[in-house]
């Protein structure tokens, strides 16, 4: 007679189903603010990356390879106002504390991540790669500044050291690695020490 009472009784039966609900209705919550954070940690990312190529376009180069004499370089050898093609010009890759030719600006890098960092508090140098490419642009011993105007491309998040996500519904335990962001600009006088 009891148990028959109790197969009965539905008083209890609206807090188990909200039991049973509870956990998949939080982790669907959270994963729509997870989505959320991705999108403005992905907006952050790409303007700061748009940013470091801005100012890498103005300031000082990051190597000292950037504004090399181009006179009797190449082959054939170039003269005074010859035009540089862009495969006499070798592509350069800085990244903290080093760069594939020439001597390394530290504080020209420093100052690329530095505003970089505006638009993305959390970056570390080590996320930043800036490449040196040739452009096809500049003349051989060019008076009024450096011969070549190369292209200049800032890479954040690069395979080997990815930017980092945290989603709240991994209870801070798992990381994702989010895409790598690319910018590439023509360089300006490269002469400058900040940008707009």
């Amino acid at each position: 007679m009891i148990l028959r009472l109790l197969l009965k009784n539905r008083a209890g039966s609206g807090s188990a189903e909200f039991a049973l609900v509870l956990p998949l209705l939080l982790v669907f919550l959270l994963g729509i603010v997870d989505a959320g954070r991705w999108m403005w940690t992905y907006n952050q990312a790409e303007k700061a990356t748009q940013m470091g190529a801005r100012m890498a376009a103005v300031v000082n180069p990051i190597s000292s390879d950037v504004t090399a004499s181009y006179l009797g370089a190449c082959s054939p050898a170039l003269t005074q106002g010859d035009l540089i093609p862009a495969s006499c010009f070798t592509t350069i890759t800085c990244t903290a504390g080093s760069c594939s030719s020439g001597t390394v600006d530290d504080d020209s890098f420093t100052k690329v991540v530095d505003r970089m960092r505006l638009f993305l508090p959390t970056l570390t140098e080590e996320n930043v790669a800036i490449e040196y490419t040739g452009s096809g642009l500049g003349y051989a011993g060019n008076p009024n500044g450096p011969d070549a105007s190369p292209l200049v491309t800032v890479k954040l998040g690069t395979p080997a050291t990815p930017l980092e996500f945290r989603p709240i519904t991994s209870v801070l335990i798992l990381t994702m690695n989010m895409p790598s962001f690319t910018a590439t600009l023509t360089t300006e006088d490269m002469a400058g020490q900040q940008s707009n």
